[in-house]
């Protein structure tokens, strides 16, 4: 397989990384004016420092959550492009490893058991997701059927099942009248509840894995091929698959342990970027990190201005995704032949 790219094509895409770079900084900017104040308008930096209320919503509010909704776009696409590399599969998504139902379900207990206090329900969200992970890999090496890979989707697909049971469970026997809207609200995603101090929760995992997974861009044009051929050109399949998984479900559990479920960015965001910058790692995995802080910034922006009460931002990234995805589908200009 080779990856070498003509230099045209090289200098084509760097140009077309620093356009999106530049539309991600001005769209912070421009998030930073929209919203609610007093009603639906564009604040200027003007009116901004003229008005104490308006200077406090802006960088005690609007801030942390715009960085944070940047922060959930990168890590989770990036994630997801990890995983569709490393499985070969284009249809995984940063859940695939019981990673996001893991986090439903710590969510949910803390919710029900751990009186639903904010860094309760974080920490037990970001717990279990690491442990659906830790799950499914222990599960994948007791399983006797088929290669890794195939063990570790397996593996995967059987812990989430559980996780999922657990949620609904917990969903039963939750108070009707406050922990189930508390659940259904967390399952749905959201980024209202966010402050600096959830910021800074994650700022530090989340650089961390996307710094492995950036580094390492290039080898995992190698976790593409067969063990075999993989490991005769210098890789260690096993190590290294081990490494950008865990750096994947390490960023994916620190983002969603604050948004709550926030679907379809894993999935949707690698294709397009592929789409754009082809199969090279090596430039593919910048334009995914970019074009997933993106479509996250604009999603908030819409479930924050749309309507009068907040959208969760899950419903938002489930709809745009799904028409990308359709879009992406119909563009592929394959005909089914009768």
């Amino acid at each position: 397989m080779n990856f070498d790219q003509p230099e045209e094509k090289t200098k084509n895409g760097v140009k077309i990384l620093l356009i999106l770079a530049v539309t991600l900084i001005i769209g912070i900017g421009l998030s930073l004016l929209i919203g609610r104040y007093p009603s639906l308008k564009f604040l200027t930096p003007t009116e901004i420092a003229g008005d104490e209320l308006g200077k406090k919503l802006v960088m005690n509010l609007r801030f942390p959550r715009i960085l944070i909704a940047v922060l959930l776009g990168m890590s989770l696409s990036t994630a997801g492009l990890v995983f569709q590399m490393i499985f070969s599969n284009p249809l995984v998504e940063p859940g695939f490893l019981g990673v996001s139902q893991g986090a439903s379900f710590g969510a949910a207990i803390a919710i029900i058991f751990l009186e639903n206090t904010a860094w309760l329900v974080q920490l037990s969200a970001a717990l279990f997701a690491v442990l659906g992970l830790a799950l499914s890999y222990y599960l994948a090496h007791r399983l006797r059927y088929g290669g890794w890979v195939l063990r570790l989707i397996l593996a995967g697909i059987a812990i989430s099942a559980l996780f999922s049971s657990g949620v609904g469970l917990l969903k039963y026997l939750a108070d009707p009248l406050t922990q189930l809207p508390e659940i259904t609200f967390w399952l749905l995603g959201g980024l209202s509840g966010s402050t600096w101090n959830r910021f800074f929760s994650i700022l530090p995992i989340v650089t961390v894995s996307l710094l492995v997974m950036i580094l390492l861009r290039w080898r995992l044009n190698l976790l593409t091929l067969s063990d075999a051929a993989s490991f005769s050109m210098g890789a260690s399949p096993k190590v290294e698959r081990g490494i950008m998984l865990g750096a994947a479900v390490l960023a994916t559990a620190s983002v969603i342990s604050v948004s709550g479920m926030v679907t379809w960015v894993g999935l949707i965001i690698p294709h397009i970027a592929r789409r754009i910058f082809g199969a090279d790692a090596r430039r593919t995995m910048p334009a995914t990190l970019i074009l997933g802080g993106l479509f996250t910034l604009l999603c908030d922006d819409l479930s924050r201005i749309l309507m009068p009460g907040e959208i969760p931002l899950g419903i938002i990234t489930s709809l745009f995704g799904a028409i990308s995805f359709i879009m992406l589908l119909s563009m592929t200009g394959v005909k089914s032949q009768r």
